[in-house]
């Protein structure tokens, strides 16, 4: 059985008493009796299911049942190996190519009325900060444009990735510094793919992705010292 591959009584005591998002858990005291383990040990677990994103602890409300979101296992490892070679964000940034251009057509058909106007509201407020004085990055605008168009697919896993891209893409400082020309091409990009979206001209938007992509990944071979974890500096700083 599945059960018994997880290495966690007290996953196990989850996923068997069938707790939902929002459910409590019984007290650390009590847990312990039932199953059968010293206190030490369930707090280790404890701990496990936490960082994992699986339960919130606090004092007062005690263990509740989270949402399942694949993000937290992957930053965590994620953001590990990118501390022992930065070099990695390359393979990783490649595997979120592919996946964005590989559910494309499945995200953009689910957005909603209310998710275009979010989508022309991010361009037109990156426009505002590229157009203003001083000059500003929208780094924001871009992390929440492109994790926009897929949020309505139900698949935790792609959208883990797709998130945890977003936090190596920061970590890396890909996001504090960039040449101006380079923010007005890719934001020329972001607006032609949101007008795509907009008019149902999916294949069109799918065509202007794959070019907008390009130009990160010119970007990342263009400046090695970011991936090193020394930033270069540039003509746009993020305040």
């Amino acid at each position: 059985m599945l059960l018994d591959k997880l290495d966690s009584d007290l996953l196990r005591y989850i996923v068997a008493h069938h707790c939902q998002p929002g459910d409590h858990l019984p007290s650390l005291e009590e847990l312990s009796a039932e199953l059968k383990i010293s206190i030490g040990k369930l707090r280790e677990q404890l701990e496990v299911a936490r960082s994992l994103g699986l339960v919130d602890v606090r004092p007062r409300t005690g263990i509740r049942i989270e949402e399942y979101t694949f993000l937290p296992a992957v930053r965590f490892s994620l953001l590990y190996a990118l501390a022992t070679n930065p070099a990695q964000f390359q393979a990783f940034s490649s595997l979120r190519e592919h996946l964005e251009a590989c559910f494309w057509h499945e995200a953009v058909v689910l957005l909603t009325p209310e998710d275009h106007a979010h989508l022309r509201d991010l361009v037109r407020e990156a426009w505002a900060k590229l157009d203003g004085q001083p000059i500003q990055i929208p780094h924001a605008e871009h992390r929440d444009l492109h994790l926009t168009i897929y949020r309505r697919l139900e698949n935790p896993f792609v959208k883990g990735l797709l998130e945890a891209y977003w936090e190596a893409y920061e970590a890396v400082g890909l996001s504090l510094y960039s040449d101006y020309q380079y923010l007005r091409e890719v934001w020329t990009y972001h607006e032609a793919i949101v007008n795509a979206i907009i008019a149902g001209d999916w294949d069109q938007g799918h065509r202007l992705l794959a070019e907008h992509t390009a130009l990160l990944r010119y970007r990342e071979t263009a400046r090695p010292e970011v991936l090193a974890g020394e930033p270069a500096p540039a003509s746009v700083s993020q305040p």
